[in-house]
């Protein structure tokens, strides 16, 4: 990619436009696209302009979000060529380029729109945001059942050119309401004379146009779809969803619960492009929270003083117990909510999850507590009540680390919290003091302090 990068960047400083449509011609979309990405943006720029109408508008689809915006900033003066992009597009990647400009460039591009064209943006701009009709696109090929195989053809022929997909074909009664879907395989197969009812099996699965676009992440993986259509709650079509929508979603969503679970307010920008100051807005306010709540951790602490000045070897175990509390708590937190968020794992398995917790923190806090025997027992001079101290806090703490782990990410579901919130760094907070408080009050009991 490197010498690909300094071969172009040397046609375009020599303005050899002929010798560089040429070589575009050798590369596949995602190729150009990754050069694109590659260059200063006025090269970028340069390098779109010369592109054809109809490969401009299958690489700007492929660009990062914020390429695109320097892109159109960089052809703005071309209002020709701006119009011609913007048109292009497929509906559901435009509504979701829109989604994300400022409402002002939003509707001077929407101006720019064929009225055919701003009537689908607007329809699709109308759902909820994060619904699946934010998703689906309106081209696709529809036939009624009782088209026969060869009519279905012609029909696929005459209206497919500007689908989205022609690997399935969705089949629709009079007031279009979905029927069926039919794949492209099913038709090709069959004989002429055939009817589409008569090769349908009215067996489909449809996603709904207000439902949340995870719902549609689900129903792809379930389903193993290309494609799925869309309908209202009455069951008309209004469109389809592909693959390649679904996993730009999961990326999105994967990427927030990421930087949940990090202690990250959710940035929508690549790193390397986000400012300074937005990267400490979106860490300042979680690590205050979490500074604050440390406190809490250090008023127990504080409040054993007196029994730490009479066994000073206590303080040694306590960055043991609180690490090992907190990493046992991440883990089921974390299995946990992506059980959640594939469906694995619901909110009436509450109990459930806690007694699998319990038993796994159980048999973790055994072996751990063995081996912590030995090694306490051994270093502070075969002191027995002091490596029974330890070792039954160290499994105290881990049963109950694996349990509030599990736990959490199912209440914040029901209290309608994202689970990713109580994840790593708000479990490990709160393991913490109840590590302190476990672990004080058996040695208070043990050695009397």
């Amino acid at each position: 990619m490197y010498d690909i990068k300094i071969h172009f960047k040397k046609l375009i400083e020599e303005r050899s436009w002929k010798a560089l449509k040429h070589e575009l011609n050798n590369l596949e979309a995602y190729q150009i696209a990754e050069l694109i990405e590659s260059l200063p943006k006025e090269e970028a720029v340069l390098l779109f302009r010369i592109l054809s109408r109809e490969s401009a508008k299958e690489i700007f689809e492929h660009l990062s979000r914020d390429e695109q915006i320097d892109i159109i900033e960089g052809i703005a003066d071309n209002v020709t060529q701006l119009t011609e992009l913007i048109n292009d597009l497929d509906p559901d990647d435009r509504t979701a380029f829109f989604e994300e400009l400022p409402g002002e460039v939003s509707q001077r591009l929407m101006q720019m729109l064929s009225a055919e064209e701003r009537k689908i943006t607007v329809k699709l701009l109308g759902y909820p945001k994060k619904s699946i009709g934010r998703l689906m696109t309106p081209e696709y090929v529809a036939v009624k059942p009782y088209f026969t195989v060869q009519q279905t053809l012609e029909h696929i022929r005459k209206f497919g050119h500007d689908s989205e997909t022609l690997n399935v074909i969705y089949i629709v009664d009079n007031n279009w309401k979905i029927v069926d879907d039919i794949r492209i395989k099913e038709i090709l197969l069959a004989a002429p004379e055939q009817t589409i009812n008569e090769i349908s099996d009215n067996r489909f699965v449809a996603l709904n146009a207000y439902d949340d676009r995870e719902v549609a992440v689900k129903v792809f993986q379930d389903n193993d779809r290309i494609a799925l259509p869309v309908t209202d709650s009455g069951g008309t079509l209004l469109g389809i969803v592909t693959v390649d929508d679904v996993i730009d979603v999961m990326q999105k969503e994967t990427t927030e619960d990421f930087e949940k679970m990090g202690a990250l307010a959710p940035s929508h920008e690549p790193y390397l492009k986000t400012g300074i100051l937005n990267l400490a807005k979106n860490r300042i306010i979680w690590l205050m929270v979490l500074m604050l709540s440390a406190t809490i951790t250090g008023s127990i602490i504080s409040s054993f003083e007196d029994g730490l000045a009479v066994l000073p070897s206590l303080i040694a175990f306590i960055p043991m117990l609180m690490g090992t509390g907190g990493n046992a708590g991440a883990q089921s937190s974390t299995l946990i909510i992506r059980g959640m968020a594939v469906g694995e794992v619901f909110i009436k398995d509450v109990m459930r999850v806690v007694w699998k917790e319990i038993r796994v923190g159980a048999v973790c806090g055994i072996a751990l507590g063995l081996i912590n025997f030995g090694r306490v027992y051994i270093m502070n001079e075969k002191n027995a009540l002091l490596s029974l101290t330890v070792t039954l806090s160290l499994f105290c703490t881990i049963l109950l680390a694996k349990t509030i782990g599990g736990l959490l990410p199912i209440i914040a579901k029901k209290l309608k919290i994202d689970p990713a919130i109580m994840a790593a760094p708000l479990i490990a907070t709160t393991v913490d003091a109840t590590s302190l408080i476990v672990y004080f009050s058996i040695a208070k009991a043990i050695l009397g302090i």
